[in-house]
């Protein structure tokens, strides 16, 4: 049984044409524990069709130790404590924000809302971050911006890398918000005082569209 199955509302990207075989055979014959589990992997686009995306959140891979990855960037299983330090820290700069955080780290109702949790990699040999970086990923990654850029969307672009990509998005009227990577070794040169939640709140009403309820998740 295929557990890896393609979101139907992707399945149009080029990428599941020409780039997904070889991958999913790549990941076949890994001898490594893949992470997410197997079924999880597509989590992100399985939560969010491309007509429901109105904020856009880059990560980089999923987390390599066993039992928090499930799909969504930055999102643990609601059982993990303590969170992941960057999490902590998207959590205290919210709190900061909006006076209040989700009670745990499961942010499946972020993505129920139209927030696209989006790992550039959606695997990673546990252990070993970073590890699928190079695997071909990238491509898919590339079609999904490009699937996105065709409407304004919010961008929240954390760190570098995730600002690279977002550089792909041309759009003139996305919102884009791009600051320090919320992990301990970055998060105080330009994450905290960002208030990124907000912004991207203030942004969505001045379009006529809901809020995001990012504290009730």
């Amino acid at each position: 049984m295929n557990l890896r199955r393609v979101p139907p509302a992707w399945a149009h990207l080029p990428f599941f044409t020409t780039g997904w075989p070889a991958l999913e055979a790549a990941l076949a014959a890994e001898t490594r524990v893949i992470l997410p589990p197997a079924h999880q992997t597509f989590a992100a686009l399985q939560t969010c069709a491309p007509a429901d995306v109105r904020v856009l959140i880059l990560g980089q891979d999923p987390y390599p130790t066993p039992g928090h990855a499930h799909g969504l960037a930055f999102s643990v299983q609601p059982d993990v404590t303590p969170l992941p330090r960057s999490l902590q820290n998207i959590y205290a700069e919210m709190t900061e924000d909006l006076g209040a955080c989700p009670a745990n780290g499961d942010l499946h109702a972020w993505a129920a809302q139209g927030v696209l949790l989006l790992n550039t990699a959606l695997t990673v040999p546990a252990g070993e971050a970073g590890g699928h970086i190079k695997l071909g990923w990238h491509a898919l990654t590339a079609d999904i911006l490009a699937e996105l850029d065709t409407r304004p969307r919010a961008l929240l672009l954390w760190g570098k890398p995730a600002q690279k990509l977002g550089a792909r998005m041309q759009n003139p009227d996305h919102l884009r918000i791009e600051t320090a990577h919320p992990s301990p070794l970055s998060a105080r040169r330009g994450f905290f005082g960002s208030r990124p939640f907000s912004r991207v709140n203030d942004w969505l009403k001045t379009r006529g569209d809901p809020a995001i309820d990012w504290t009730g998740a």
